[in-house]
């Protein structure tokens, strides 16, 4: 079965689909140009002038193009067609209808107006998203909800797993092996300045991304292949035929923000900019203070507004980031009401902070958020293993029986957090007991080159009483250290070969992280092991963690749901001490590259789940990391001015930016509240 696209508009050689599958017929009347028989059939393609087909090099009499007819014989991979659908979902099938008119975790009757005043830490000091370099401001990132100025192919479900549906494309097919995917483009997308959007941009897009983004970005599209035109709406994406298929590659594509190719074309994308870009999404950068602050405004003729996944979203006219370099100062801001929301990420103003008049009278709301999505590790230790003394896994356990999760958890976090015992905790990726027979099919080619205790034993964490040092644990680091080659003399632990002091210099990105990890020094220090430890500005620390100039650390591990390529990101060989590589603790472990390789072939849950076991048992056996603190739910803080949608489900991430809405009603309670309590 045929579909034939007429184009009646003048057509560039450029234009023409490449792909094998593809035939184009074009018609030709009296006064064409000869010339463009030649450049059609340089593409393979059927030239037909009056009922007769041309042959290569033929030529003809001066005749009047009429027009081309896209005729796309069904794309045909393998022993499969291509057929558009409406969405696309991995291991579990689509919630939603081709012909739902929006996501039930929205009220797609909800107002108009107003504005959102949300606080960030840190700063922003460039509007180009793609880049390592710089900070980028909200709203103009590259990935996500936050993406605000900008559209994607396909919208996440948050009420799902793993399933997207269609926003930039009207239509996405993907492969069973998922060596290619295809998207097909809405006629009516269009730039903020009126341009339309097209396929052209797309491929520009992503051929930016392959060639001139940041590392992890390049990382996380490294197994893209060709990527082309097939119609006058689709695009083909086709993986490197040496790659290995991974599903998580469509959803990673269909979420990147989708960039103006004639915008580019006159400026450097490899450069940070000061200057806010040209978007086609909801919102448009209206007015910023650099450095402190940026106001976006929404689009009102926003060309996507009445599709389904966008009905009842993007509410507000306004919306406003203030930016912080201290949390302190933030939540005081927003006490006196400079601010609306804000994520509360310190526990103690958590348990402590929230005792003012405003949240007496009901008119402050402080929520526990809980998320249907992994919540991994949260800010666990990290030690860098290009320093030599780290590359012997009985020095990290060593390190790790000297952790106290639980006096830290009981006396610096006011017993907020649980213990997670899992690089996917919180999620049935998470391994549990000894492993299943499916994981042990994925172990065992492994066996000897991973520790023992991953096929015996099964990863119970470092329970201890939480009330003090702990005696037993001591004993056993001291004996791995005397094992790994090291020893206390005069109450220092050097190297007994070379009589090096082992010491430990740690960088934090904020005060609260230090602050964590002081009774872990605390225990190094009292058994001979000399710490440092400094706080450093954001840029400063992220450049140091990205460069590898650290011993020890701390970054938090919070995968999705399709975590493969966050797992190459994070973990695998290939991202270790690449420049703005995510691996910054230099992991280098085949069986771990092998088994993130499992996790993204994985065509079934049994699969899939296995895989991640079986990874979470090696990574947990070999100390890379010193697991402790699991967040139990998101900390919602804010000035009850805003309608929520009712009864709505357990979600994958807070959805306060892009659901809520402005309640007059509830603005003028607040207003009146304040007014009495001063």
């Amino acid at each position: 079965m045929s579909r034939c696209i007429r184009r009646s508009t003048a057509v560039r050689a450029s234009e023409l689909p490449t792909h094998p599958f593809a035939v184009a017929i074009v018609f030709y009347d009296a006064g064409s140009e000869p010339s463009l028989d030649r450049a059609f059939l340089r593409h393979g393609l059927t030239v037909v002038r009056d009922g007769v087909r041309a042959s290569d090099g033929a030529t003809a009499g001066r005749r009047r193009w009429l027009g081309i007819v896209w005729c796309l014989a069904t794309l045909v991979v393998g022993a499969q067609e291509i057929e558009f659908r409406h969405g696309t979902s991995y291991l579990e099938p689509l919630k939603y209808p081709a012909d739902f008119q929006h996501f039930d975790y929205v009220d797609a009757n909800a107002p108009k107006g107003g504005t959102l005043r949300a606080a960030q830490m840190g700063t922003f000091d460039s509007f180009n998203g793609i880049l390592d370099r710089g900070r980028v401001a909200r709203g103009v990132e590259r990935l996500g909800e936050g993406a605000l100025i900008y559209d994607r192919l396909l919208e996440q479900a948050v009420d799902e797993p793993a399933s997207y549906y269609g926003r930039l494309a009207s239509g996405v097919w993907v492969a069973d092996d998922f060596r290619q995917f295809a998207f097909r483009i809405r006629d009516g997308a269009r730039w903020h300045d009126g341009e339309p959007l097209t396929v052209e941009d797309v491929v520009f897009t992503f051929h930016t991304l392959q060639e001139k983004a940041a590392v992890g970005v390049r990382t996380a599209l490294m197994e893209l292949g060709t990527i082309e035109q097939i119609g006058p709406n689709e695009v083909l994406f086709s993986i490197r035929p040496e790659a290995i298929a991974n599903p998580d590659l469509v959803f990673a594509v269909a979420s990147y923000s989708i960039l103006p190719k004639h915008y580019w074309a006159t400026r450097d994308i490899t450069k940070t900019t000061v200057v806010p870009p040209l978007g086609s999404g909801p919102y448009r950068v209206k007015e910023f203070k650099f450095t402190r602050s940026i106001t976006l405004e929404r689009v009102a003729d926003y060309w996507g507004e009445d599709l389904p996944v966008n009905r009842g979203r993007h509410n507000f006219d306004l919306v406003k980031y203030d930016y912080f370099r201290d949390e302190s100062v933030m939540l005081e801001s927003q006490k006196g009401d400079v601010i609306d929301i804000r994520t509360e990420t310190v526990s103690k103003n958590w348990m402590t902070g929230y005792g003012f008049p405003a949240v007496r009278e009901g008119l402050f709301k402080r929520e526990l958020v809980h998320l249907s999505r992994p919540w991994g590790l949260w800010a666990p230790v990290i030690w860098n293993l290009d320093s030599p003394k780290f590359q012997d896994v009985r020095v990290r356990e060593a390190l790790w029986l000297l952790s106290e999760f639980r006096l830290t958890n009981r006396m610096l976090m006011y017993g907020f957090y649980n213990y997670a015992k899992s690089y996917f905790y919180n999620s049935p990726m998470a391994s549990e007991g000894l492993p299943s027979a499916r994981e042990l099919e994925l172990l065992e080619p492994w066996r000897g080159k991973i520790p023992d205790r991953v096929f015996t034993e099964p990863w119970l964490g470092n329970e201890t009483s939480g009330y003090g040092f702990n005696r037993d644990n001591v004993r056993r680091a001291l004996a791995l250290f005397r094992e790994a080659g090291w020893e206390i003399q005069d109450g220092v632990m050097v190297h007994v070969e070379t009589g090096v002091p082992f010491t430990v210099d740690f960088i934090f990105g904020s005060p609260f992280g230090l602050r964590q990890e002081t009774p872990l020094m605390n225990a190094m220090n009292r058994v001979g092991i000399a710490t440092t430890a400094r706080n450093l500005e954001t840029s400063n620390w992220l450049y140091r963690m990205r460069n590898g100039k650290f011993e020890g650390g701390q970054i938090s591990f919070v995968p999705n749901n399709i975590p493969g390529v966050m797992l190459r990101n994070r973990l695998g060989s290939a991202s270790a001490g690449s420049a703005g590589g995510q691996n910054w603790n230099r992991i280098r472990d085949p069986a771990v590259d092998a088994l993130i390789e499992h996790v993204m072939a994985a065509r079934t849950p049994e699969d899939f789940y296995a895989a991640t076991r079986a990874l979470d048992r090696i990574l947990l056996w070999n100390f890379y990391y010193i697991p402790g603190l699991g967040a139990p739910g998101y900390r919602l803080v804010y000035w009850d001015r805003f309608g929520q949608p009712e009864d709505p489900p357990s979600l994958l991430r807070p959805a306060w930016l892009d659901t809520w809405w402005w309640d007059d009603a509830k603005a003028e309670r607040v207003r009146k509240g304040l007014a009495a309590l001063e």
